[in-house]
């Protein structure tokens, strides 16, 4: 049900009952989890958005992938569509372990989510909700071709935060695939 997309480093493949372990080292880090959640997740945490990311696959047909990297087979991460309710649209987002940082795993793996997206979804439009001090996303955001838009307040579990609404056009999406 999940389709496997390949990149020239990485998988972005299913989840397996494997990757909790490495996924809950993720997310319990605190430079991790910083714009994530505002603070580390405990294992039962991260066990809630693991099962949530796969249900969302079922319920919506696309979803966050596990980053493989192809060398050594390390999972790096998740990265791909998110759109739960009350989220302000269909959004591609990444989030990778700490030493998986500076290397351009996410820029790579968001790149083929968002053409998986415009690909198989009927959207105008892609966004990334990023926190507004968190650069190195940011940085990423603008090598996808995105642009900063209105800031807004997304709320998750129970917590409000102030986000910027970063998106790409299909037309601008098109464009820069035929230059």
């Amino acid at each position: 049900m999940i389709p496997r997309l390949e990149t020239d480093r990485l998988l972005l493949r299913e989840w397996r009952p494997e990757d909790f372990e490495p996924l809950a080292e993720i997310m319990a880090d605190a430079d991790v989890a910083r714009y994530l959640s505002g603070a580390p997740l405990s294992r039962a945490e991260t066990w809630g958005r693991l099962t949530s990311t796969v249900g969302h696959w079922s319920l919506r047909g696309y979803g966050m992938w596990a980053v493989e990297r192809k060398s050594d087979r390390a999972l790096l991460g998740r990265v791909g569509l998110h759109y739960p309710e009350g989220w302000p649209g269909e959004e591609v987002g990444w989030s990778l372990g700490k030493p998986h940082w500076g290397n351009g795993y996410a820029t790579e793996a968001a790149r083929a989510a968002i053409n998986f997206g415009f690909l198989t979804q009927p959207v105008s439009r892609l966004i990334s909700v990023i926190d507004p001090d968190n650069i190195a996303s940011q940085a990423v955001a603008r090598r996808l071709g995105e642009t900063c838009g209105e800031r807004s307040e997304v709320v998750v579990g129970g917590r409000a935060y102030v986000v910027d609404i970063w998106s790409i056009s299909r037309v601008s999406w098109m464009n820069c695939r035929t230059t």
